[in-house]
């Protein structure tokens, strides 16, 4: 596993819908499987309607707040272009940003009272960092559902990250409804496989 030596922090930001949550539960029953301290805290921002939703997980020997601060994470898995951009203050230099090559419109884009970021993935790699940019949610509409996008960044954070020594398939069948296991499951897969 990835730099197991002191804490290491991931911060999810996404939009209300998106499985940020799940797939922080995920992480944080995977790392405690391995026999860290794990701290998680979610902040939800009107989550319920398209608002902003924030999760930190902080792993490690002994963890004492699940709070990153700024220049702090070391990865940040962006389930939507313009919150990647939102939360690049947060990645530490040499960090690992994972984002979904996705837009999600909040009420004032809609009803023209702001416009939209424009050039999300430029604007991060002018800053210096290179994003693994990869199509999430159109994957897991492939797929047959949408909403496995969160498993589909799961997967890839497993790859990008070197967490491959955790039963993660075992833990989505644990944590997602059984009705969705064999989408998540493929999913993960395509994730994973990226």
């Amino acid at each position: 596993m990835n730099n197991t030596k002191g804490v290491q922090s991931i911060l999810l930001v996404g939009v209300g819908g998106q499985g940020t949550i799940l797939i922080s539960k995920i992480l944080s029953a995977g790392f405690m499987q391995r026999g860290y301290d794990v701290k998680m805290s979610e902040i939800h921002g009107m989550s319920q309607r398209g608002g902003s939703v924030t999760t930190q997980i902080r792993y490690g020997d002994k963890v004492y707040s699940p709070t990153i601060g700024m220049g702090e994470a070391d990865v940040i898995i962006a389930f939507e272009k313009a919150e990647a951009l939102r939360a690049l203050p947060y990645l530490k230099k040499g960090g690992i940003m994972i984002m979904d090559d996705y837009e999600i419109y909040p009420m004032p884009v809609l009803t023209g009272k702001a416009e939209y970021p424009s050039g999300a993935v430029e604007a991060i790699s002018d800053a210096g960092v290179e994003p693994i940019v990869i199509k999430a949610a159109e994957i897991a509409e492939g797929l047959g559902n949408v909403r496995a996008q969160n498993i589909v960044l799961l997967g890839a954070l497993v790859k990008a990250w070197d967490l491959g020594d955790i039963e993660w398939e075992s833990l989505i069948r644990e944590y997602v409804p059984a009705k969705a296991t064999d989408i998540n499951l493929r999913a993960y897969a395509a994730g994973r496989d990226l």
